[in-house]
């Protein structure tokens, strides 16, 4: 009879991993990185995004959704929605939580079934302010840009980086990038 060798808590994961972008109201920015990681993240990823206080029935923001269709990204079921969502018993397991928004980083946080990764990396709102339709427009557009940046080096960190025993701080580190 031979034993199974203990698991190797630096080994590559298995299956996609589950990554949960947070943000207040989850109507932007959060919905960006979830559209993009989805997008890019080749089976490796699985993204999904939350809200710690979506307004009832709140769609995610017009202009985002305009710059995801123009950038050739699919808006098929993006919602917001509360991040209550996926702190249930039902909800997936999620490898890592990226706070997107400073107001959500500072907030308390559910405990999260698995203690998974957390990191945060903060981008501006880009509905904020009181320019025109053109400046929010550009201001979305720059921010999926910045997004798509920092998740492509997410996606081009090599399995030994994604293990679950050192994605907290490869998670980190890109924060910094």
């Amino acid at each position: 009879m031979t034993l199974a060798s203990p698991p190797n808590p630096l080994a590559a994961p298995a299956a996609a991993l589950n990554v949960l972008f947070l943000c207040t109201h989850n109507s932007a920015r959060s919905i960006l990185a979830e559209a993009l990681l989805n997008d890019m993240g080749a089976g490796r990823f699985k993204a999904y995004s939350a809200g710690s206080s979506p307004r009832p029935g709140q769609m995610p923001n017009p202009l985002g959704l305009q710059v995801l269709s123009r950038a050739g990204l699919s808006t098929e079921g993006l919602r917001s929605k509360s991040w209550d969502e996926f702190a249930g018993p039902d909800a997936p397991h999620m490898d890592l939580i990226i706070t997107v928004c400073d107001d959500a980083a500072g907030e308390v946080c559910p405990v999260w079934p698995g203690h998974p990764a957390t990191a945060h990396w903060g981008y501006a709102d880009p509905s904020a302010g009181d320019g025109d339709e053109a400046h929010k427009l550009e201001a979305f557009r720059q921010t999926l840009h910045l997004l798509q940046q920092r998740l492509q080096l997410l996606c081009n960190l090599p399995p030994e980086k994604l293990a679950h025993a050192v994605l907290q701080g490869s998670a980190r580190q890109l924060a910094q990038a």
